[in-house]
């Protein structure tokens, strides 16, 4: 018998040392199938700072989760031996040493083979857990769902911030942008040329407007088909969500998915070979009643099931 949670019949929900799901703390890669790893870096934030303390909402806020999935028909640990496996360290206000930390907590967790689902911190941590699964890999497809294509160059002259993930990746070789697709961008922007660069670089982009033309299954369709059979990173930041829906984030945006369409999308997901995911931006401090965080920890959810899925075949 693999990891799972805590048996809700034997503890109450409110009890016990807050981890994911109350799955078992453990540090111990054998015999486990996916891992929650908390990354509570928020240097890389040019808005809102506080998602630091985004790990630790996103395990409060799965509490209430069970082990069956009846949308995808799945009790995800009947296939899944799932630990949380704590936070990795980081080093507050220097964000290369905390990539250099990142990647040395998380590259043995891919050589285990052991699927991660980091729990930010802002999005630049993105470009350590990429760097950290392509030397194992090789480069990576890539599902981003994100309100910001976060394929700037620069802010005040500061190339690596959570702006810039996936230009930084794309010039170090960790992602085949051919199996690359963003998905959910919309809001204001600097000036009509800045989603032009996702073109440039090779990626396919469905901006928020034509998401909601085409509707969630078609998305997802659409995502399958761009990433192939070739391992994939699945990357969730917070702020894809409506801002009445996740309210709790660093740089939200208004007149994106609700949680309903979230599930929905996610859900069609089924097929890709994630061999890693995040979800990202978490910001507990602008939460309210805990629905931010409630949200991000059914988006993990929703990963652990689709996993639980492709390993039951």
């Amino acid at each position: 018998m693999g990891y799972r949670p805590a048996d809700a019949m034997a503890f109450p929900r409110f009890e016990g040392i807050s981890t994911f799901m109350r799955l078992p703390y453990v540090q111990d890669l054998q015999g486990v199938d996916a891992a929650i790893v908390g990354i509570p870096f928020d240097t890389g934030a040019t808005y809102r700072a506080g998602a630091r303390f985004g790990p630790q909402a996103v395990r409060n806020g799965s509490r209430l989760l069970r082990p069956y999935n009846p949308g995808l028909k799945v009790e995800i640990f009947e296939h899944l031996s799932v630990i949380d496996y704590g936070d990795l360290p980081v080093v507050p206000g220097f964000i290369q040493e905390s990539y250099h930390k990142i990647v040395e907590g998380l590259e043995p967790v891919h050589r285990a083979g052991v699927v991660p689902i980091g729990v930010g911190g802002d999005h630049s941590i993105v470009l350590a857990e990429l760097r950290a699964a392509a030397a194992v890999h090789g480069p990576l497809g890539l599902a981003h769902f994100d309100s910001h294509s976060d394929t700037w160059d620069a802010y005040w002259g500061q190339r690596y911030t959570h702006g810039t993930p996936f230009l930084r990746a794309i010039e170090e070789g960790l992602l085949d942008p051919a199996r690359s697709i963003q998905v959910g961008m919309r809001g204001s922007l600097y000036d009509a040329g800045d989603l032009q660069e996702a073109d440039r670089l090779g990626l396919e982009m469905i901006a928020t407007d034509e998401l909601f033309d085409l509707g969630m299954d078609a998305t997802a369709e659409r995502v399958r088909r761009r990433t192939g059979d070739g391992p994939t990173f699945v990357s969730f930041d917070i702020d894809f969500v409506d801002p009445s829906f996740a309210p709790g984030t660093g740089t939200p945006e208004i007149a994106g998915p609700s949680t309903r369409e979230v599930i929905r999308l996610l859900r069609g997901l089924r097929g890709v070979n994630a061999v890693a995911l995040d979800v990202v931006e978490v910001l507990p401090a602008y939460d309210v009643a805990e629905i931010t965080a409630m949200t991000a920890a059914n988006v993990i959810f929703e990963f652990l099931s689709l996993l639980a899925l492709r390993r039951a075949g």
